[in-house]
């Protein structure tokens, strides 16, 4: 007997899970991009991204669903962080129609009849259009049936255990509450899916198993698990996605709380509701009005900080890219103070300069190839050349001299070069992680000065070191012009030669053709810096001299 009740109960939730993803999958396959459009085009104002939020989940029936599809959209920079926050806030309201779908028609019409035969011309819909639009509703319309199939065996289930078991004695006291709590978690986390953790708390309180106070703390419990799709979904994700999954924890977790400390009066309040609109509601409607009064209060309470709430994770939930990414020397308050503004501009486009030469020089290094960390490098640069593109953009705003102004520019073009040469950094790292060691001995040997050229060249790169000499870096780039030259040379003979292979050979032209012209816009990027570095000097020296009394 007791195997029978497993089976069943095991069953029931296969049939409701399978349901509810054939339903789920079938909506969205039949909606095609009104969803992406929804999130894209709707969301634009915090009232809009909410009902946005709502719509969308009622729909698809999967809150999951939905918030997985907005993390991607924050992770592809479609959606603001404040726009995704309140269209999570839609999506916890959302999910509450499962609920009343559940208690209003799952317990009130005959299984037998409308669910067999829903799944049987779902599915005689989808034979006859596999791929299209129409097959996609008969997907649907066949979930619906099993959804429907799964809860009539899950009710027979409980009614089966409701007769010998009674667990209206583990809820006397708070203790009890708290583990029908954590019972209603550990369902949603283990099926990764609140809709069905709701299912089987609905049938369970129906059918007399556990009392009405247990049953909401379960659906407390199930409310607060369903965080945790979008909590696993943001390993390895970009900050904001990161954000945006711990602003949907937030916030359950702190609708939970309110929940839990004000559960007698919200219980008291369903009561009373649906005493004046609907006298003789089952004990499902009741829950079902708990689950979306709890969420609507939750959303009530955080509305108007949410705008705080986004700034607070952007200034604590911060990664090593960002930190790094930060600029350390603009500040938009010595903007007026030409002086101050063009040395604070010099002192960050060291900072991309040297970032840069590192970069250049761990691409080819043949001791370290470090292909994660360059593409966390790059990322800092990105980061770096727009803040000091913005700002060089602030400064050209401002009322300048007419010689700070003309030298602006280059400020713009010195950021272009750096950014270049982290992009073929990447680019080298990539073509020598599939490169063989060269054994021919002539060649090694020729291979590793010409690094070594660049290794010394980079060196001396360093506008603002005192004994920065652009003859010596001049005489030294043409050496290498003229090296690089008999590099190629003797590739050439080595691949006629057969000493390489050709794709081998190839190879390795396109790795010392991009070193070299990497070199150059590094060359290039320290005369630009170089120039900005001699006009912050000037002006220094012309403040000191203004300094000093006459």
């Amino acid at each position: 007997m007791e195997l029978g009740l497993i089976s069943s109960f095991i069953g029931g939730i296969g049939l409701f899970l399978l349901g509810m993803r054939l339903m789920s999958d079938g909506l969205k396959m039949a909606a095609g991009h009104a969803l992406r459009h929804i999130l894209s085009r709707w969301t634009r104002s915090p009232l809009r991204g909410f009902f946005s939020g709502i719509l969308i989940t009622s729909l698809v029936q999967s809150s999951s669903a939905v918030t997985v599809a907005v993390l991607g959209f924050v992770n592809a920079g479609l959606l603001s962080l404040l726009q995704t926050v309140y269209v999570i806030y839609g999506t916890n309201i959302g999910t509450t129609m499962t609920s009343w779908l559940v208690a209003l028609v799952g317990f009130k019409l005959n299984i037998q009849v409308v669910a067999l035969p829903l799944i049987g011309l779902g599915m005689l819909v989808r034979l006859t259009d596999t791929s299209g639009r129409r097959g996609a509703m008969g997907e649907s319309l066949a979930g619906f049936g099993l959804f429907f199939l799964g809860i009539a065996i899950l009710k027979q289930a409980f009614g089966e255990v409701g007769d010998a078991i009674n667990l209206a004695d583990y809820a006397a006291d708070g203790g009890g509450v708290m583990l029908f709590m954590a019972v209603g978690f550990m369902l949603t986390f283990l099926m990764q899916s609140s809709s069905a953790a709701m299912a089987v708390t609905l049938t369970a309180a129906a059918s007399g198993v556990i009392p009405f106070y247990a049953a909401a703390a379960t659906v407390i419990g199930a409310n607060v698990g369903t965080t945790s799709t979008a909590a696993l979904s943001v390993i390895g994700a970009t900050p904001n996605a990161q954000r945006t999954a711990a602003a949907h924890v937030l916030f359950n977790i702190i609708t939970a709380l309110v929940a839990i400390i004000l559960l007698q009066p919200l219980l008291d309040l369903v009561t009373l509701l649906l005493q004046l609109f609907s006298p003789g509601a089952s004990i499902a409607t009741k829950l079902a009005l708990f689950h979306t009064l709890f969420n609507i209060l939750g959303v009530g309470l955080l509305w108007f900080f949410t705008p705080a709430l986004v700034r607070w994770l952007q200034q604590h939930l911060r990664s090593a890219v960002e930190d790094r990414g930060r600029p350390l020397y603009l500040d938009r308050n010595v903007v007026g103070t030409p002086a101050l503004a063009l040395n604070a501009l010099v002192m960050e486009l060291s900072r991309m300069a040297e970032l840069a030469r590192n970069m250049l020089q761990d691409s080819f290094s043949s001791e370290h190839i470090a292909g994660a960390q360059l593409h966390k490098d790059k990322a800092v640069m990105t980061r770096l050349q727009k803040a000091v593109d913005e700002f060089t953009v602030t400064m050209q705003r401002a009322q300048l001299s007419a010689d700070i102004g003309d030298h602006l520019p280059l400020a713009l073009r010195t950021s272009r070069y750096y950014e270049e040469m982290a992009n073929m950094a990447l680019n080298m790292a990539n073509l020598q992680e599939g490169l063989k060691y060269v054994e021919e001995p002539g060649l090694a040997e020729a291979m590793s000065h010409f690094r070594g050229e660049c290794v010394s060249l980079l060196a001396q790169l360093e506008p603002m070191a005192e004994s920065y000499s652009q003859q010596e870096i001049t005489n030294l780039l043409n050496a290498l012009e003229s090296h690089y030259k008999q590099l190629k040379a003797q590739l050439l003979l080595a691949g006629a030669g057969e000493q390489l292979q050709l794709h081998e050979m190839v190879a390795q032209l396109d790795l010392y053709r991009d070193l070299r012209r990497a070199m150059e816009q590094a060359v290039k990027g320290a005369d630009c810096l170089y120039g900005l570095v001699e006009l912050a000097s000037r002006y220094r020296q012309t403040e000191d001299e203004s300094a000093v009394p006459v």
